[in-house]
């Protein structure tokens, strides 16, 4: 083993350990991951004018970094009329369309409106509707599953996008070209499941009192508040989104050499399997060094699939994820009682139509 894998294997762990166990190094991550990024460059000996070039000119970046800055003063702007329409169709329509619609359209849109934006709108939703506190945690967790599987479709919808499509040097719609199928299927089966589901275990409270300014008051529901995003809240999110991707971008490159080396090779179903570890660490990070050009189609969309479903199953696992929770309140062992199993069996299914019936090798 030469030096440069020596060195990079020292830096994979340090990005992989030191955020789960330092609240300083996961509170400051962006700036963590960047220095670890240049580390990986500077051993592989890949930092040159020309990489640094690239990340300049990289479209993507800005792309993302720039939806996530329009949509966050959209989402500020139209957060009143979005809680009035939810308020009016929450009385129009029947309890299971009204949370179909919810994850299967948060989910889609999120690769246009970016992941972050869908989950901060997520939580505006969860907290107006009237549905017990069991109900609103299990909502979110299986809209968040929706959300991350959605926001892979285009670079726009989060990090790990940018990534993947940076990584395999393709253009704007490739992941939409080699995952539509998948993520179609996973988000529509997450918004049928979400409708059973729901509604089957929630209950709108029908001795619901009027308080004094004429508003429903209802029970066993958990309302949190919310502190309101300020302008200068959203020029930060969007700054260090800016920054994370490019650190991503960089350790990317920086592995390229063992990734080309060991990765690469490993069996499919190994590789899949083993990015359930992805429910504790950013699918980003992981996808940053595990996948590049080299890697034929099939096995980079098994290694997506694989992060995708199993960054849903712990809060740490995906950005829609922590925002959410953070902002409801919702503790881990809530998350993972409900989360964990859920991922389990979408990871088996997924598993089973990959490589059994071998779905995944039709394009």
């Amino acid at each position: 083993m030469s030096i440069e894998i020596i060195g990079l294997l020292v830096v994979l762990i340090l990005v992989l350990v030191l955020p789960f166990c330092f609240k300083k190094v996961e509170h400051n991550l962006e700036i963590f991951l960047f220095v670890m990024g240049i580390l990986s460059v500077i051993i592989s000996g890949v930092l040159n004018l020309q990489l640094l070039e690239e990340i300049a000119k990289d479209i993507n970046l800005y792309i993302i970094t720039g939806a996530v800055l329009i949509a966050g003063f959209l989402f500020k702007f139209t957060k009143k009329k979005i809680n009035n329409f939810i308020s009016y169709v929450q009385n129009k329509l029947p309890e299971p369309v009204l949370i179909f619609l919810i994850v299967v359209v948060l989910g889609f849109i999120s690769s246009v409106i970016t992941a972050i934006i869908a989950a901060l709108i997520l939580v505006e939703i969860v907290q107006g509707l009237h549905i017990t506190h069991k109900a609103k945690i299990r909502l979110t967790i299986i809209t968040c599953f929706s959300i991350g599987l959605g926001a892979i479709l285009t670079p726009a919808g989060e990090p790990i996008a940018v990534v993947v499509t940076s990584n395999m040097k393709q253009s704007f719609w490739y992941l939409f070209s080699l995952l539509n199928f998948w993520i179609i299927f996973g988000v529509l089966a997450f918004g049928i499941f979400g409708g059973i589901y729901i509604s089957k275990i929630s209950k709108v409270a029908k001795d619901a009192t009027i308080s004094l300014d004429g508003e429903k008051v209802i029970k066993d529901l958990d309302v949190v508040d919310i502190v309101e995003e300020t302008n200068k809240d959203i020029l930060i999110r969007a700054g260090k989104v800016f920054l994370f991707v490019i650190a991503l971008i960089l350790l990317g490159n920086g592995f390229k050499l063992m990734i080309d080396k060991y990765v690469a090779g490993l069996n499919n179903v190994f590789l899949y399997w083993a990015n359930i570890i992805s429910a504790i660490l950013d699918n980003a990070t992981l996808a940053s060094a595990e996948i590049s050009k080299t890697m034929d189609p099939f096995k980079v969309k098994a290694i997506l699939l694989g992060l995708l479903i199993s960054g849903g199953m712990l809060i740490p696992g995906n950005i829609p994820n922590i925002i959410s929770a953070g902002k409801l309140k919702i503790k881990s062992k809530e998350w993972a009682k409900f989360g964990i199993p859920v991922g389990l069996v979408t990871l088996t299914i997924y598993c089973i139509l990959l490589f059994v019936f071998k779905l995944g090798q039709i394009k």
